[in-house]
């Protein structure tokens, strides 16, 4: 479960990487800038979800606080 969750922040990173070179590189002119954008809150709230549900299906603990 850790890789997965590491491999999705791997992932989320690199799209909002590659929207800000789309970014610098069209000036506002496509919108490849939206689409990596689009991307990165996708993989984001897969995520998140897939976080939720491993936690229901118990295959992963919370851990407190030290």
């Amino acid at each position: 479960m850790k890789i997965i969750i590491a491999i999705a922040f791997i992932l989320i990173i690199t799209s909002l990487t590659f929207a800000l070179a789309f970014l610098m590189k069209d000036k506002g002119k496509s919108n490849r800038t939206v689409q990596a954008l689009a991307l990165r809150v996708g993989l984001s709230i897969t995520l998140f979800i897939l976080l939720l549900l491993a936690y229901k299906l118990g295959w992963i603990q919370p851990k407190g606080i030290y």
